[in-house]
């Protein structure tokens, strides 16, 4: 059975922050994500979470300067040492949350750039190792380049030889339906081939990235595929509510029971 992790940076944006861990657990969520916990300390996030009975399925590492434009940090040159720092500064917040699985993002750089694919496979083997010493695992995510132009992981082959070259059992895929979509297509066959790869799932139509089953594809048919392939890890819910968050949640009603 499938089980469903609120993204709270995407859902839920109607409550204060932490409110919404409320919010979501109200609404049958059982686990949350979102993109970055580091406004609040370790131990009010872990509250959160505690009090509310949800499990943290997934943050990723602090990306930099965002509101400057770095989208990342893991391929960008010169920035090895603050790289490192946002592997430890994650690292508190996982013991703290109980999460057992990180997203690294990549950055702003061109895939092309030796210098860029070196930074990238130096600083990810880094993270994986350093946090596969707690248990955790490292997730990448290709993510396509019309909603994050410059992005320097923006292939899934890209993203798939990295594992393999790297070559550590923790590091993983974060196959997010929506991205695979726009920069391949080809989602069916791409869960199907890459499944042993995948560490975690993320959902949204396309292409406006509002719920499933209000875009292109038949998204019920593709969550189907992934329950038969027995995917056991948690999806994350990454899409921007159409006309408010619990009005949209009805496409949920014939999976939510396995979103424990």
């Amino acid at each position: 059975m499938l089980k469903f992790a609120a993204n709270l940076s995407f859902q839920f944006n109607e409550w204060p922050f932490l409110e919404r861990f409320g919010a979501a657990a109200g609404c049958g969520f059982r686990a949350v994500e979102y993109l970055f916990p580091y406004e609040w300390a370790p131990a009010v996030i872990a509250e959160a979470l505690e009090s509310h009975g949800l499990t943290q399925a997934l943050f990723n590492l602090p990306p930099g300067r965002w509101d400057a434009g770095d989208r990342g940090l893991a391929a960008v040159v010169g920035r090895e040492a603050e790289f490192r720092q946002s592997v430890a500064t994650a690292l508190e917040y996982a013991k703290a949350t109980g999460v057992e699985r990180v997203h690294v993002m990549a950055g702003i750089a061109q895939p092309g750039d030796s210098a860029a694919v070196r930074t990238y496979a130096n600083n990810i083997a880094f993270a994986a190792d350093t946090l596969g010493a707690h248990g955790l695992e490292v997730l990448i995510e290709p993510i396509n380049s019309r909603d994050m132009p410059g992005y320097f992981l923006n292939s899934f082959l890209q993203a798939c030889e990295f594992i393999e070259t790297l070559g550590r059992s923790n590091l993983r895929l974060q196959f997010d339906i929506y991205h695979r979509q726009i920069i391949h297509g080809d989602v069916l066959t791409a869960l199907e081939t890459l499944l042993p790869l995948i560490g975690h799932v993320q959902i949204a139509s396309v292409p406006r990235r509002n719920e499933p089953n209000t875009g292109e594809l038949n998204d019920d048919r593709v969550l189907q595929r992934l329950d038969e392939l027995g995917y056991r890890g948690y999806i994350g819910c990454e899409y921007r509510p159409a006309a408010g968050t619990l009005a949209g949640l009805g496409w949920m009603d014939r999976w939510l029971v396995g979103s424990d």
